[in-house]
């Protein structure tokens, strides 16, 4: 019914349930049509996916829609059309749930979402310059700047970055032995 209803739409392979891919310009109208029309009464997931920085299009959002009363599930793909300022309309209005799961993309991708009632960061501090879930953001991480207020008026100072640049864990690639190749803690002295 939305492949009759939306030409510009598409079906996408899932193994699991129906998927479709659409256009980011037809994707309000889509949506709204899910949930008024279809039942679509619960959006369960948002999601992002970097296709890699020479790909075209880089960026793809993903919602994860779910018809409580059926039990039907359906993923509705839209790419992001410009790679250098992705951006995808907003599914506030529809699912107020929507509101946590674009945030989240904001902060760890970069997509903004036009008409989002409060599009700030969830989980990375305001004035933080990269989003980490890029590809091209580097799995040792990136110096920055930890500013906690509680800690600059105790001491007077800003918090130094993390010790632990890439993480807690250490590991020994390519030795053969998954044993020894086991991610350790650095704090055990791996």
């Amino acid at each position: 019914m939305l492949l009759e209803r939306f030409p510009t739409a598409t079906r996408r392979p899932g193994n699991d349930h129906e998927a479709v891919q659409i256009p980011a310009a037809d994707l309000p109208a889509l949506l709204a049509c899910c949930r008024d029309s279809l039942g679509f009464d619960l959006l369960s997931d948002v999601t992002a996916i970097d296709n890699g920085v020479a790909a075209t299009p880089r960026f793809t959002v993903v919602w994860h829609l779910l018809n409580t009363g059926t039990g039907q599930r359906l993923r509705v793909a839209s790419d992001c059309p410009d790679n250098a300022h992705p951006a995808m309309p907003t599914a506030t209005a529809l699912w107020p749930a929507a509101n946590c799961h674009e945030r989240e993309i904001y902060d760890l991708f970069g997509i903004t979402f036009t008409g989002h009632p409060d599009l700030r960061r969830i989980l990375m501090w305001d004035g933080y310059p990269y989003h980490p879930l890029r590809k091209d953001f580097p799995l040792a991480g990136l110096p920055a700047d930890l500013p906690d207020p509680e800690v600059a008026e105790i001491t007077g100072a800003r918090v130094r970055p993390a010790d632990m640049v890439g993480g807690p864990f250490v590991a020994t690639p390519g030795t053969g032995n998954t044993v020894e190749a086991e991610p350790r803690s650095k704090q055990q002295g791996a």
